[in-house]
Formats: structure tokens, sequence, C-alpha cells
């Protein structure tokens, strides 16, 4: 397989002890559950200040009381090697829509959290907490249904979206993933996948976004050189229905590493 070009945007590892990598099932363990809504989030900050404001909001405020509501494993990540000034991606997983439609009311009824918000929520607009958020809602894929956090210790996250020309390449790409197996690839290879996502609201659709986790760049290196040469994936690939150059119009990625509080 020829290599894929990636585009950097603003969008957009305990070592396994066997061979097969050993997951921690965040929320649920087979794809016979339902499946969960992502929101994910992208913070477009000018100066270290707005870093500051927004980081301390989720820290402070934002995620402990998503996790009084019972939202848990929430990610905050900043870029890996930025050009400038960081941007800060959030992940939260919701277990339904309903969830995701009343998450806002619930935070404006919680005074513990408006007042541990307050310096962020009530930012003049002469020194905005943020310049911008851009929000996608995503839906998780039938043979991930539910978020998998990595083993602790040393890691990266690279942040993936591909693009589609049609409604139909995406259908046939998520097929891809989920039923011709090339999500099981990716466990076989020790690739640590964290979540896969349909795009229902959000820019550049049709397109899925999913994340993957490695100890660091030199893994990530290795893992994706062992999934380009895999028999499988040639396999698969070769597939005339299955071809990159009908499924993938764009492919989009970005490296992140956690915030030291980020629950992933």
């Amino acid at each position: 397989m020829k290599r894929r070009s990636f585009v950097k945007t603003t969008i957009l590892s305990t070592a396994a002890a066997t061979i097969m990598p050993q997951f921690v099932f965040a929320q649920s363990e087979t794809k016979n559950q339902s499946r969960m809504y992502y929101e994910l989030r992208t913070y477009t900050l000018k100066d270290s200040n707005q870093q500051s404001l927004v980081e301390s909001y989720f820290e402070k405020a934002a995620i402990p009381a998503l996790n009084r509501l019972g939202i848990k494993n929430v990610g905050v990540f900043t870029e890996l090697k930025p050009t400038g000034q960081s941007t800060i991606v959030v992940l939260i997983p919701y277990q339904s829509l309903a969830e995701f439609e009343t998450v806002n009311a619930k935070l404006e009824e919680d005074k513990t959290y408006r007042s541990a918000a307050a310096t962020y929520l009530n930012a003049p607009s002469t020194a905005p907490a943020y310049e911008r958020i851009e929000s996608s809602l995503l839906k998780a894929f039938s043979n991930m249904p539910g978020l998998e956090l990595p083993p602790k210790g040393k890691r990266i996250f690279e942040l993936r979206r591909y693009e589609h020309a049609s409604e139909a390449a995406g259908v046939k790409k998520r097929e891809m993933f989920n039923d011709a197996g090339e999500i099981d690839i990716f466990r076989r290879l020790g690739f640590k996948p964290v979540f896969f996502g349909e795009t229902i609201i959000g820019e550049y659709r049709p397109n899925l976004i999913y994340m993957v986790s490695f100890e660091d760049m030199e893994a990530h290196g290795r893992h994706w050189k062992a999934f380009g040469s895999d028999p499988e994936w040639k396999k698969i690939s070769a597939i005339p229905e299955y071809a990159d150059s009908k499924l993938v119009s764009k492919i989009t990625a970005i490296f992140l590493q956690p915030a030291p509080y980020s629950q992933i």
C-alpha cells in the first residue's frame, strides 16, 4: 500500500504483556451494546492566557461537573508540536443523544460548577477565554460502540479524519472498518484505538474521525509500517469496492498529548 499523505490541521501508552494489547473498556465491551456519541471540540486560542483559562475551566469546573452527572472519561489534549499557539482538543463521551441534549441545562443548575467556572463563563469581550470553538457530534462505530482507554503511562494520540466524496463512499468505508475487519487489524498489530465515530453534525461532512494512541512517535512509525505491509490489510484493500481512491478523498491528522488532568 502506498502511504497516504497526512495533512496537519486544527480540527482536528503500560506496555502489553502479550502480543495482543490489553484494553480497558471504559463504557461498553461488545458491539451488541448501544453505540455512544462523542462531542469533539477544538478551541482556537490566541495566547497562553487563553490556554490557561480554558485548561483551568476543564480541570477545575467542567470535568468535575460532568463526572458528577455520570459522564466519565473526558479527554483534554494539546498539540504535540504546535506551529503557533496550541489548540485544545476536548472529547466528551455520552451514553445517548438524550444525555448530550440535556447536559448544558444540568450544568446551568449546578451551583458548584457555575462558581468554579465563573472566570471562564464570564470572561469579557475585551479579554475572551478563547477565539472560537469548533464542535462536531459523532456516533460510535458498531464494531467499537464505546470508548476504550489506553494503558496508563507515556503516550501520544493521533486524531485522524477521513473525508468522503459522497455519503455512499462513507458507508463503504465504515463497512471496511467494521465488517471487513480493519479495526481488528489495528488491534492485532498493537494499535490502541480510543474511538471510531461517524460525524453526524460538524464540518467537512461526510467524514469519519478516529483516535489511536502510541507510546511515542517512533512507535507510531513502526505500527503504521506494519499496518501497510500486513497481509490481511493488503487483502482487504485490494478489493475493488474498497479502493481508497473511491472511498477517501482527503485525510487529515493531528498529533496530540494529554493534559495532566485528562481522563483519557
